[in-house]
């Protein structure tokens, strides 16, 4: 590396963000990026560890020492280059990838991680702004035709690369704009949307057309694209949500799942409106979501935005450990206890180890959530869970959200129409050949491998288009 003793001399220094207070008035963006001497200075901390252990950890493999070192160097567009040769949308994974490769560097071990998610972020941010991200036009047209269904990263990733190997490629999406996930799962203080809208205009000047308000299986007939394409990719997602089952979840008003109003409050950012019939909002109301994970913390920082009177979150698994046990974890990534700027901004409080058993009300409106405090035992080799005696308890709930995850992809309409074998209710199609059980029909992304992060979705869409490329052509130069 260009500076040996570089991870000697500087310490590990984070991007910071706006206050709170700052914060909480808008919905944009809110982290202050690093200028490029103190990038520099971080890249500089990229140690000759000999086996670069972030490769393991990054799923789309990126080559990280590499444009860490190109950043020491102040050679940017060179470290830009060395990052698209991975990752086809590094300003989204720069921004909302939980960073699985500074788990895997190998200075974790002294909880000191090269900031590798910020340089990452500051190399493509610097590419569109010195009007280095260009599009890549096939020098030469196939001929051959690709329909992608779903515009989440995944259908991106494989739209992109199959449009630089010369197919005509088609995107079709059901909701009204494109994203999928990204467009309407992440908030915008997270990642602005303006972020896909260039990207999908790079694509379009690189061949791909993109055909929103087309919902294939229900709109459109599956069977109309196997007779119109040579190939189809569904990168469908996993979009059917884990459901609350206790008493009450049906019966009043205020219990709703963590997707449908994080959609909802993107929609109004863009300019949408909202039926007063169908509206979920947070506003003056005592606010209960349910999961522990990143989409419960969307749906702190959302209610806050929104004026919240209170949110309180629940995690049915047992409170991680503040720090992990390097000898045992490392380089995998670790279960840990992790606060995000979501919770900085005004949790009232977090529950572990809590069930909940049902929701009560009056009037047809939810005033109350019911839980208990659980133990986790191992038993036979697995872990099972029972109530703690007299541990019950209820919190106010104007508004309950259920950020449980999902369950596998949607089922009804596209996949039954089209018939395809599944596996675990996903997919079933192999790692290395995407092929579905359909002949011409491949799958990549959450649909096929379970819900996951945007990283692996843009691994699986290169991925993918490889194995599409060499279906059509005998063989592939795309890279897997």
């Amino acid at each position: 590396m260009g500076k040996p003793t570089g991870f000697m001399e500087l310490p590990r220094t984070e991007r910071l963000t706006a206050a709170p207070s700052d914060r909480l008035q808008h919905y944009r963006e809110f982290t202050i990026s690093p200028n490029d001497a103190e990038l520099a200075q971080q890249g500089s901390r990229c140690m000759d560890c000999g086996i670069p252990f972030c490769h393991q950890g990054c799923p789309v493999n990126n080559i990280i020492p590499d444009w860490n070192d190109g950043v020491y160097q102040g050679d940017w567009q060179k470290s830009l280059d060395i990052l698209h040769s991975t990752n086809n949308f590094p300003e989204f994974t720069g921004r909302i990838c939980p960073a699985p490769c500074e788990a895997a560097c190998t200075l974790n071990l002294q909880d000191q991680p090269v900031t590798i998610k910020s340089i990452e972020c500051a190399i493509i941010d610097k590419g569109w702004e010195m009007g280095w991200v260009k599009p890549q036009i096939a020098a030469q047209r196939t001929g051959k035709r690709v329909a992608i269904i779903g515009s989440g990263p995944a259908g991106l990733a494989s739209a992109q690369q199959l449009a630089r190997a010369g197919h005509e490629v088609v995107v079709y999406e059901k909701n009204d704009r494109i994203g999928g996930l990204l467009r309407y799962g992440i908030p915008d203080f997270k990642m602005e949307k303006s972020l896909i809208d260039r990207r999908i205009s790079q694509m379009q000047a690189e061949g791909v057309s993109f055909r929103p308000n087309s919902h294939i299986g229900t709109d459109i007939s599956a069977q109309k694209l196997l007779a119109e394409y040579d190939a189809v990719v569904l990168a469908v997602g996993s979009e059917k949500p884990r459901d609350l089952d206790v008493a009450g979840r049906n019966e009043f008003n205020g219990v709703h799942f963590a997707m449908d109003f994080l959609r909802q409050q993107n929609k109004r950012n863009a300019g949408d409106t909202i039926s007063e019939d169908v509206a979920i909002t947070a506003t003056g109301k005592h606010v209960v979501v349910i999961g522990g994970g990143d989409t419960g913390s969307d749906c702190i920082g959302t209610s806050l935005r929104q004026g919240a009177a209170s949110v309180i979150q629940l995690e049915i698994l047992p409170e991680p450990p503040e720090k992990e046990n390097k000898l045992l974890t490392w380089p995998q990534w670790p279960n840990k206890l992790r606060t995000t700027t979501s919770h900085n901004e005004g949790i009232k409080k977090r529950y572990w180890s809590v069930n909940t058993q049902s929701v009560t009300g009056k009037e047809g409106k939810i005033t109350h959530l019911n839980a208990v405090e659980v133990e986790w035992k191992q038993e036979g080799g697995q872990w099972k869970m029972s109530e703690k005696p007299d541990s019950a308890f209820t919190l106010d709930a104007d508004l309950v959200l259920i950020a449980t995850g999902f369950v596998h992809p949607v089922h009804e309409g596209l996949l039954q129409e089209l018939g395809v074998e599944l596996e675990r209710n996903n997919i079933k199609a192999t790692e290395k050949q995407y092929r579905t059980s359909v002949d011409k029909v491949f799958a990549a992304g959450d649909g096929r491998r379970g819900q996951s992060l945007v990283v692996w979705a843009i691994r699986e869409g290169r991925q993918a288009a490889r194995a599409v490329d060499e279906f059509l052509m005998g063989k592939s130069d795309l890279p897997r």
